[in-house]
C-alpha cells in the first residue's frame, strides 16, 4: 500500500495522536540485501575489453577517484600501498578489481598487521566492503524540480556492502574499500600486512599493506570541537524498514543508523515541535513528535512523549550539546492540532507577526519552556528556523523574546540577514555567502556556534553521489581555513524512494538527501567525510603542540597548506592542495611525537 505525501502525513499525525499504529507495518518495497544494481545507462557499456587479459585483476588505487564500472581501468597496477594514522584514527585505502569473466563468491580479507618487534594490529580492526554503484545523475542547475530524462545519468560507486562474498561481472569493475581502525592502544611504528582475493576458480591473489602509526592518540569524536550538525529522519528509517513509526523496533533499527553519527562526532539532535517543518519536501515526510490539542474551553495540551523518548535515545547514544527544535515558522506558516470541540484535526496557516502567530504559539512556547526546565533539557534547547525571509524571521523572534526568552535560537541563512541576529546561540551561513571573519571572531569569543551549510545550489564543496570523494574532507578543512566553527548539512539519512539502487530525487541533485545507507551501510562520501573530521581534530592538537614549542616557523607552514584551501569553488589544485595540508599534517604529527 502506498500513500501520497499528504494523506501519508495525516497518517503519520493521527496515528501518532491518538496512539494507534502511526503506519502499519509492512514489508519493504525493495530488498534490503540481495538486489541487482541498475542498468549501466551509458555509452561505458560500449567499451573494447579485448586487450584485457583473461583472469581476476586487481591493483591499489586512489581513493580520490571514482571508476566506471563498465569501463577498463586505465591505472598503472599497484601491489603495495603505504597509508599512516593515529592512534584511534580510521584509515581508508581502496583496490579495484575488474575481470572479462564472471567471477562468482569473490571475497577481500584484511590480515593481521605485524610489526618487526612481533606486536600485532588483529585482523578485526580492519575490513574490506564491495562497493555498490547507485544511480546518479549532474548538477546542473542544483535546485529544482528534475525528470530523470532530462539530466545526464550514471553509476557512480558509494555504498559500502557488508557482504561477505560478491559475484563479479564480465567486463565490469568492482571497488573494495578497505577501513583499518588503529586501535587507541596499538604501539606506534611501521607494520605490515596483506589483502587477500579469493573466488571459485581462480588461484588467490595477495596485495601488500603497510602501516605506519604515530605515537599520537586521536581524541574520542566526543571530544572533538568540530560543531557537525547533520539532520536526522526518523521517518525515512521506519517506512525503508517497514516498521511502525515510533515503535521499538524503529528505535532499534534508528540505532546503528545514528550510531554513525555520533561516531563522527556529530553534536545536535534533530526535533520538530509541530507538522513537518519542510512542507514534506522529503520522500517521507516528517513524523510528529509533540501533540497538540485545543480542548474545548480554548485550553491547550501538549504530549511530549514521543519527543521525550525520541530526545533521550539521542542522548544516551551520545549526542547531548544541542537540541535544534524545527519549526516555528514552518516552510508553509502551517500548523496542525486537534480541535476538541469539532473532533478533528485543523490546519491552520500562522504567519509571524500577525495576531494568529500569537495566538497558536505563544501558549506552546510557554509550556514549551516548563517541559524542558523539567527534564533538564532548557539549557540545550534552540528553536531552529531554516532559510526563511528577514520579514519572517523577525516576527518570529519577537514572539520569542517577548514570551520564551530562555530559549534559544537556531538559524540557517540563506538570505544573508544573520548579521541581523548576533546573540543566536547557533548561525549557519550558507557556505557560496559572503560572511565576516570579525563576525566569526566575535561570536566565539561569546560562546557562539557560526557554522557553514552546503545544500542543492552549491556545486563545489558538496557530497552529492557525483561529487568527488575527497570534497567530503575538503569540508572540515575549508570549516578550519574559514574559522567556522563547523557544518550544518541537511539530511543524514532522508531516505529517497529505493536509495540502494537510485540516489536521484525529484527537486535536487542525486545524493543530497542522504550520506548513508540502510542497515547503517557506509558510504565513500561518510568514510571520507569521517577523514576530514579527523583531520580537524588532528590539527587542533598539533596547533596547541606547535604553539607550546613556541614553533613558529612550522604553525605558518601548517597555517600557509590550510589557507589555500579557503576556497568555495572549484580550482584546478584544490585536491592537490588538500593532499599536501594532510601530508605536512601527518609529518609535523611525527615531529611533535617524537
Amino acid at each position: 500500500m502506498r500513500f501520497n505525501n499528504l494523506t501519508l502525513n495525516s497518517i503519520l499525525f493521527f496515528g501518532t495522536l491518538f496512539g494507534v499504529q502511526t503506519l502499519q507495518a509492512q514489508r519493504p518495497a525493495f530488498e534490503l540485501v540481495n538486489f541487482r544494481e541498475m542498468a549501466d545507462p551509458t555509452k561505458d557499456t560500449l567499451s573494447d575489453w579485448s586487450a584485457v587479459k583473461k583472469g581476476l585483476h586487481s591493483s591499489f588505487v586512489t581513493i580520490d577517484k571514482r571508476y566506471a564500472k563498465s569501463q577498463v581501468p586505465n591505472v598503472k597496477v599497484e601491489r603495495k600501498q603505504s597509508v599512516t594514522g593515529w592512534k584511534g584514527e580510521r584509515i581508508s585505502a581502496q583496490i579495484l578489481l575488474w575481470t572479462t569473466e564472471a567471477r562468482p563468491e569473490v571475497t577481500v580479507t584484511v590480515s593481521e598487521l605485524k610489526n618487526r618487534k612481533g606486536g600485532k594490529i588483529t585482523s578485526g580492526a580492519a575490513s574490506a566492503h564491495f562497493v555498490r554503484y547507485v544511480m546518479t545523475d549532474e548538477f546542473a542547475g542544483g535546485c529544482g524540480h528534475r525528470k530523470p530524462e532530462n539530466f545526464a545519468s550514471s553509476l557512480s560507486p558509494d555504498m559500502l556492502d557488508n557482504l561477505q562474498s560478491f559475484n563479479l561481472e564480465a567486463k565490469k569493475v568492482r571497488p573494495v574499500w578497505i577501513s583499518i581502525n588503529i586501535p587507541r592502544d596499538a604501539e606506534a611504528g611501521a607494520y605490515a600486512g596483506k589483502i587477500r582475493i579469493t573466488g571459485k576458480g581462480i588461484s588467490s591473489q595477495e596485495l601488500d599493506l603497510d602501516l605506519t602509526v604515530i605515537n599520537t592518540v586521536l581524541p574520542k569524536p566526543s571530544e572533538w570541537t568540530y560543531h557537525l550538525d547533520q539532520w536526522q529522519h526518523p521517518s525515512a528509517v521506519a517506512r525503508v524498514h517497514g516498521l511502525e513509526m515510533w515503535s521499538d523496533a524503529h528505535f532499534e533499527a534508528m540505532r546503528p543508523v545514528m550510531q554513525m553519527l555520533v561516531d563522527a562526532g556529530q553534536k545536535v539532535i534533530t526535533a520538530t515541535v509541530n507538522k513537518d517543518p519542510w512542507n514534506v519536501q522529503t520522500y517521507d515526510p516528517y513524523a510528529d513528535m509533540i501533540k497538540w490539542t485545543k480542548g474545548a474551553d480554548g485550553t491547550w495540551k501538549y504530549d511530549y512523549a514521543v519527543f521525550d523518548r525520541w530526545v533521550q535515545f539521542m542522548m544516551d547514544l551520545g549526542v547531548t550539546k544541542m537540541l535544534n527544535c524545527y519549526s516555528i515558522i514552518p516552510w508553509n506558516n502551517e500548523i496542525h492540532y486537534f480541535d476538541a470541540s469539532k473532533n478533528q484535526v485543523v490546519n491552520t496557516v500562522a504567519k509571524p507577526g500577525t495576531v494568529d502567530f500569537a495566538e497558536v504559539w505563544t501558549p506552546f512556547l510557554k509550556d514549551f519552556v516548563r517541559h524542558l526546565q523539567s527534564k533538564g533539557w532548557l539549557e540545550i534547547t534552540n528553536i531552529a528556523i531554516d532559510e526563511r525571509s528577514k520579514e519572517e524571521v523577525d516576527g518570529a523572534l519577537t514572539l520569542l523574546k517577548e514570551v520564551a526568552p530562555e530559549l534559544g535560537v537556531s538559524y540557517a541563512d540563506n538570505q544573508k540577514t544573520y548579521q541581523r541576529y548576533p546573540d543566536s546561540e547557533d548561525i549557519s551561513i550558507a557556505v557560496s555567502h559572503p560572511f565576516s571573519p570579525e563576525d566569526l571572531r566575535d561570536r566565539q569569543s561569546r560562546g557562539l556556534i557560526t557554522s557553514f551549510y552546503i545544500c542543492c545550489s552549491d556545486g563545489f564543496p558538496n557530497q552529492f553521489t557525483f561529487s568527488d570523494p575527497a570534497e567530503s574532507t575538503f569540508l572540515a578543512w575549508y570549516a578550519e581555513a574559514a574559522n567556522f566553527d563547523g557544518m550544518l548539512r541537511w539530511a543524514f539519512n532522508s531516505w529517497v524512494e529505493n536509495p540502494l539502487l537510485d540516489s536521484r530525487f525529484r527537486t535536487w541533485p542525486a545524493g543530497d538527501t542522504y550520506i548513508v545507507y540502510p542497515n547503517a551501510r557506509s558510504s565513500i562520501r561518510y568514510e571520507r567525510m569521517l577523514e576530514g573530521l579527523q583531520d580537524y581534530a588532528k590539527i587542533q592538537v598539533v596547533k596547541k603542540a606547535l604553539k607550546d614549542k613556541g614553533d613558529e616557523v612550522n604553525l605558518k607552514r601548517l597555517e600557509q597548506a590550510i589557507q589555500k584551501l579557503k576556497v568555495v569553488e572549484r580550482t584546478a589544485t584544490w585536491n592537490q592542495h588538500l593532499n599536501e595540508a594532510k601530508g605536512l599534517l601527518n609529518e609535523l604529527s611525527q615531529m611533535i611525537a617524537g
